[in-house]
């Protein structure tokens, strides 16, 4: 208390005295408070890694590659020729006028097919597609190629037409012609036709009736009606009708399904 108050007794060292407290004090203040507005570091970004533990698995074999490769692989798939069309089915086909002699044509390209082997999936199978002429008394006088997809069942079809038995003379005594195509393909379907619509007569063919040729007079062409067999007639002619067979309408069901169902029909979905 002494000194203290020897430190005050004048002016100039009181003033000492409140200078080295204030300092003192202001001292002491940054000490307590400068770690807190000290700016802090950047800290560091460190990389996490997460592991994640799977449950075990049994160990697989290898695989043998050869071993599926060979099961894999199938057998191409193969149909045999149809049977020779028996005598019946000529001796009723050499009758048969309705329709340009259906029965006659579909038991002739029967003939063909029969003599032509075993179709086998693969490059030889395709369809081949003639123009044929028939003399009235059965034998060959035209075979024309309108189109093929298989230049071996074009090949194999010739070979038959040329090598067959001699055919029955034609239905109506006339020279037949007509059109066939014959399937040599593992996936064809039986081609047996029915007969029940035979006595219906053919709609008659579509003609433009604005068509011109620049020079006659103009006018409306009207077509030809369809035309009507009188009663005595149609049940003459459903006399004449064989029994459908079980193989042609399933056949004809086919044919239907098939083209019904096409896609180049563009139907509405």
């Amino acid at each position: 208390m002494f000194r203290l108050n020897r430190l005050i007794q004048t002016p100039q060292s009181a003033f000492k005295s409140a200078l080295v407290v204030s300092l003192a004090l202001h001292v002491c203040f940054l000490l307590l408070w400068a770690p807190s507005t000290v700016k802090p570091l950047k800290t560091v970004k460190e990389d996490v890694v997460v592991i994640k533990l799977n449950e075990p698995q049994e160990k697989q074999e290898p695989v043998n590659i050869q071993k599926n490769q060979t099961l894999t692989k199938k057998a191409p798939a193969t149909q045999a020729a149809p049977n020779a069309p028996t005598a019946e089915e000529w001796a009723f086909a050499s009758t048969y006028t309705l329709k340009n002699s259906k029965g006659y044509r579909h038991t002739w390209g029967k003939q063909v097919r029969s003599m032509m082997g075993t179709a086998v999936e693969g490059a030889d199978q395709g369809q081949v597609r003639f123009r044929i002429e028939i003399a009235p008394n059965g034998s060959i006088t035209k075979v024309e190629t309108l189109w093929k997809t298989s230049d071996k069942a074009e090949a194999l079809a010739r070979k038959a037409i040329y090598s067959m038995p001699p055919p029955p003379p034609t239905p109506t005594g006339k020279p037949l012609i007509f059109e066939k195509t014959i399937s040599f393909t593992p996936f064809a379907t039986d081609d047996t036709p029915i007969y029940s619509d035979d006595c219906l007569p053919d709609p008659p063919s579509f003609n433009n009736p604005f068509a011109w040729d620049g020079k006659s007079p103009q006018e409306i062409k009207q077509n030809k009606p369809a035309e009507k067999l009188s009663p005595e007639a149609l049940a003459e002619c459903l006399k004449q009708l064989p029994q459908d067979s079980i193989e042609g309408v399933a056949a004809h069901n086919q044919r239907q399904l098939d083209q019904w169902g096409s896609s180049n029909l563009n139907q509405r979905k």
